[in-house]
């Protein structure tokens, strides 16, 4: 049975929180999974647990490339954005596979784009605009339930 906790985002600035408070269980071998639609803040999420580990230079979403390579306190922290898969089976051509390993850490846009075939995530945040504002749901993964426990002190809080 998964963990789940539910926050709402008031802002900008909240999202940037809930990513810096997610930074905590980021490390080599662990797998995020963020969903939800356009405009929704993913990328702004990636940039709040970015700037926690370190990073200082620009956040982008990796919509063209596909994965922007961040190295952050000896991690190498990739940053996937599916949206622009067509078909599943660009998940298996694309070679992606070899970068979820034990040494790296994965941070995944659109996964459902992919298909069943990416690797299970440790965390899942499902993004929805709410009001003016955001919700974000967290769902510990089947690989792991430690990392909501990180984040149970912010459920169905506002940040």
């Amino acid at each position: 049975m998964s963990a789940e906790s539910s926050v709402a985002l008031a802002d900008e600035a909240a999202t940037l929180r809930l990513g810096a408070a997610l930074a905590a269980g980021i490390g080599p071998g662990r797998v995020l999974y963020l969903s939800g639609g356009l405009g929704t803040g993913k990328t702004t999420l990636v940039r709040g647990l970015l700037r926690e580990l370190g990073h200082t230079g620009t956040v982008k979403s990796p919509s063209y490339p596909l994965v922007e390579l961040y190295v952050v306190s000896r991690l190498n922290l990739y940053h996937f954005d599916f949206y622009r898969f067509k078909d599943r089976s660009e998940w298996r051509d694309s070679g992606f596979r070899e970068y979820f390993n034990p040494h790296a850490a994965c941070v995944v846009e659109w996964p459902e784009r992919a298909g069943p075939a990416l690797p299970s995530p440790d965390l899942e945040v499902r993004l929805a605009i709410q009001g003016e504002g955001r919700r974000a749901c967290l769902s510990a993964g089947s690989r792991s339930e430690e990392h909501t426990s990180n984040s149970s002190h912010m459920s169905e809080s506002r940040m």
